[in-house]
């Protein structure tokens, strides 16, 4: 009897890290292979053996081209892979400037710590993967068009549906044939947002046996963009009374594009008038000239503001691009009137870390946080009130005024994922919850099985699911203290830091801990 067997190796009680590997008799095959950000447990991943044998694998089906999902990628072919990755055109273009540019950014970092480390009299580092190895995978790429079904190992089909989540992003359909019998799995990947400006709204899904749902705000609710607007612009033109800059920490890919369009917005409409704002990352750079090619992709709004706006509407009065590095160090001497947008959007690396060295400290600025922030992130650590922060090992104190547009994020919130799940006709069989951190996955796991009154499962890292015998093989989760429904609430503030609790009453909500 042929056995269908899917391992959670990434993504799973965490945000990042997206790997599954497929096993079928007749493939093996891998949806994503992402790199893991955030604290340094997560990252020390990313230098480790696979849990699997690349040499294995037939072949990778791509979701979109974050790093969190594409990342590893010439890890794998580093190590022995050597068959087709499949993805849509836009992710395959997005790729070749960004996995290139993740190995840059591994290279000098790695030259940056190896520096120290040497004078110490330690060992130096290697990088994951260097600029030319990401370069090189990249040709083994293969475009897919959405809608269209395709045949990548005798009895597995796939199609791509459009994720509305980042140009060319993409949810995954895949059929397995068995015994003349179909099973069908969907991998929502990163869902994105229904009326959002640039990509489409996300495909509606009719039917599946099992579904893999990201749930990265799977318990939180995102603002109104049409609010988020107002409150830019306030501080923008906050910022500028006050004679500082607007620091805007972005992912190169989709966030910056957002932005840009939404700058030029409240340009056209009198709501700033920013003196110049810089894009300083050449992946983002990249990535804007690749949406303007991309136009098929855009939504009817996007579309209407381009043909209106007669050229790209991506590019916008006072915009001046960096690519040099030459050319970000002198953004370092501009003291105010400047609007800064750079990557990394978590603030983990790249070019932003000198930008908030040099104005985090001063209190007419504003550093502006437009997405998700993982756990264990400098980002993470600023949104959360720290009063000092360390950035190329020197401590930095955090003065100027944080600011957190939720709006502006690429993924669907708790009342959008429930929204997109009951447009099913016939719901999946089973469920199960990734991408998302521990207590968001579990307590969307609850809501969706209290609602839909489907089995959902919460797979920890390494467990692998027989969907064939319809049951866990083996169970790899650690053994925690369950955390009482209704303490969970509180639990999340403490851990936000937004209460202080006494000891006392801490031992009397969690006796075993």
């Amino acid at each position: 009897m042929e056995t269908i067997k899917i391992t959670f190796c990434g993504a799973a009680r965490v945000v990042t890290g997206s790997c599954y590997l497929l096993e079928h008799d007749h493939a093996r095959f891998l949806v994503d292979c992402g790199m893991f950000q955030g604290n340094k447990v997560l990252k020390e991943r990313n230098y480790g053996d696979f849990p699997f044998h690349p040499g294995d694998i037939d072949f990778v089906l791509l979701t979109h081209a974050h790093i969190d999902h594409s990342g590893l990628l010439p890890k794998l072919y580093q190590r022995g892979f050597s068959g087709p990755t499949y993805a849509t055109g836009g992710t395959v273009e997005l790729c070749q400037v960004m996995l290139p540019d993740s190995g840059h950014i591994q290279e000098m970092e790695v030259e940056r710590k190896n520096r120290k480390l040497l004078r110490a009299g330690n060992n130096g580092l290697a990088p994951i993967y260097t600029a030319l190895e990401a370069e090189e995978c990249t040709k083994f790429f293969r475009k897919m068009n959405y809608d269209e079904e395709f045949e990548p190992a005798p009895g597995i089909h796939v199609i791509m549906r459009d994720a509305g989540h980042i140009l060319g992003s993409a949810m995954l359909e895949i059929w397995f044939t068995e015994q003349g019998k179909k099973t069908k799995i969907v991998f929502t990947g990163d869902l994105g947002r229904s009326d959002r400006p640039i990509v489409k709204d996300p495909t509606v899904m009719e039917a599946a046996d099992y579904l893999v749902m990201e749930s990265t705000y799977g318990n939180r609710f995102h603002e109104q963009i049409e609010n988020n607007e107002v409150a830019f612009a306030d501080a923008i033109n906050a910022t500028f009374r006050r004679g500082g800059n607007v620091i805007i920490p972005a992912f190169a890919v989709d966030r910056t594009q957002d932005l840009l369009l939404t700058l030029n917005r409240m340009i056209e409409e009198g709501q700033i008038d920013p003196k110049s704002i810089y894009v300083d990352s050449p992946l983002a750079i990249a990535a804007t000239e690749i949406f303007c090619k991309h136009p098929q992709y855009f939504d009817s709004e996007t579309t209407e503001f381009m043909e209106e706006y007669g050229q790209c509407p991506f590019l916008l009065p006072n915009l001046n691009y960096s690519r040099t590095s030459e050319e970000s160090m002198a953004l370092n001497q501009i003291k105010q009137g400047a609007i800064i947008i750079s990557a990394s959007g978590m603030a983990d690396a790249g070019r932003i870390k000198h930008h908030l060295k040099h104005n985090l400290w001063r209190p007419e600025c504003t550093v502006i946080f437009v997405g998700y922030q993982a756990e264990g992130t400098l980002g993470r650590r600023i949104v959360d009130g720290e009063r000092k922060v360390k950035i190329h090992g020197e401590e930095i104190a955090v003065r100027a005024k944080i600011m957190m547009l939720e709006g502006y994020s690429a993924h669907a919130d708790q009342n959008e994922l429930l929204h997109w799940l009951a447009g099913f006709k016939k719901l999946p069989e089973k469920i199960f919850i990734t991408h998302g951190e521990e207590l968001v996955a579990e307590s969307f796991a609850r809501l969706v099985q209290d609602r839909f009154h489907v089995e959902t499962l919460v797979p920890c890292m390494g467990e692998a699911f027989d969907l064939t015998a319809k049951q866990f093989i083996e169970e790899t989760c650690p053994i925690t203290q369950e955390i009482p429904d209704h303490s969970e609430e509180l639990y999340q503030l403490i851990n936000s830091q937004l209460v202080a609790l006494t000891p006392l009453l801490f031992c009397s909500l969690f006796p075993h801990h």
